[in-house]
Order: C-alpha cells, then structure tokens, then sequence
C-alpha cells in the first residue's frame, strides 16, 4: 500500500466504537454459574442470533425462538435483550478519535455485523452515528463479516477505491477479510493503539 494514500476510514462498531461483552450479558441476564460460557455460545453463537444479525427475523421473532429452543421465560428473554443494549458502553476515545479523522479532511464510514434494534438504540443514546458518512449494517445487506461480499458492498454503495481506505475490527478475520479486498486492516486493541497504526500508514491528524 502506497503510504499517504489513504482517504477513507471504516469503523466496526462492538469492541471498537461501543463495549460487546457477551458473557457479562449473560451474567447479569441469568446470574454467574457455570454455564455462562455454554450459554453464550447457545445465544451468540446460534442460527437465531445469525438470523437476526442478518435482518432475516426481529427481536421479537429472536425472544421466540429462543424461548422455545432453551427454554426462557418471557421475563429472561426481555432481560437478555435490554442488558444486550444496555451494556453497550462507549470505549475510551473511540468517538474522539472519529472527530479528529473528519476534522483532517478524512472520510469516515461504518461496517458492522449488527441488528436491526441495535443500531436504533445506539442511535437514540448515542451522537457518534452522524459522524459516519455511510453505514453498511449486515441485518440491512444480508450479508456477514468476513464474506467479501460485505466488503465490496461498502466499496460500491459509497464509491470507495480499496486502496485508498483502512478498515478497523477488533477481530482479526474480519481484517483479513477487508484485506482480501485490497483495503488496508487494522486491528483494534485500544483508541491509542488505533491511532498509532493509522499514523504508521501515513495519515496525519
């Protein structure tokens, strides 16, 4: 990649720019037991949650589904659901950094594998979402990371040259599914981590 060359910056969204932590969700959704490892896999790692991740069924569909396949109450599935949304907390300096890319002139865009009732909610607690220029939500497109497809949709739909923009995940398939495509791919441990990366790529901000 060509130093200095890049215009555009894309954002996942959990572990990135909001918390994602799902075996706190579990915890406080069915209290800490030994089973909050094997129930967050049956929860987030199911072809419910995919589904849903893929606009395929709601939230409502979801609590079903979920009661029916693990027997929740109604009562434990209305509680996964709020603390799924209530503890997505704002990562240290994340916003702030997103601020100072688009004060440098620099493009800024999200990508991210998320519901449909998620982004709603984070748009109504949160400001940072009119930072982005564009989104591409998976349950909006169908499609998931690390799928090219996914990537190529956010090429297109926004008239973006893969050479000319970094993607950013806090999962290292994801990045290597961006990079598959000819973008550039970071890594997120931390905003300062972040920033120091985006630096070595020759952007100034």
């Amino acid at each position: 990649m060509d130093s200095g060359r890049i215009k555009n910056v894309v954002f996942d969204i959990g572990n990135v720019v909001v918390r994602w932590a799902p075996m706190e969700i579990i915890r406080l959704s069915f209290g800490d037991s030994d089973d909050v490892e094997r129930l967050a896999k049956s929860i987030f790692q199911s072809d419910t949650w995919l589904n849903l991740n893929k606009g395929l069924i709601s939230e409502s569909d979801a609590k079903l589904q979920f009661q029916q396949m693990l027997g929740l109450s109604e009562l434990e599935s209305d509680s996964l659901f709020y603390y799924v949304k209530q503890t997505q907390l704002l990562l240290y300096g994340s916003v702030e950094l997103i601020q100072r890319l688009k004060s440098a002139g620099y493009s800024v865009f999200a990508l991210t594998d998320n519901v449909h009732e998620i982004v709603s909610h984070l748009k109504a607690t949160y400001s940072f979402w009119p930072l982005f220029e564009g989104a591409i939500v998976s349950a909006e497109v169908g499609l998931l990371k690390p799928q090219p497809e996914i990537y190529q949709t956010l090429l297109s739909q926004f008239d973006l040259k893969a050479s000319d923009t970094v993607f950013i995940d806090d999962m290292p398939h994801n990045v290597q599914g961006a990079e598959s495509v000819g973008m550039a791919g970071i890594q997120f441990s931390n905003a300062a981590q972040c920033e120091n990366a985006l630096k070595a790529l020759g952007m100034h901000f």
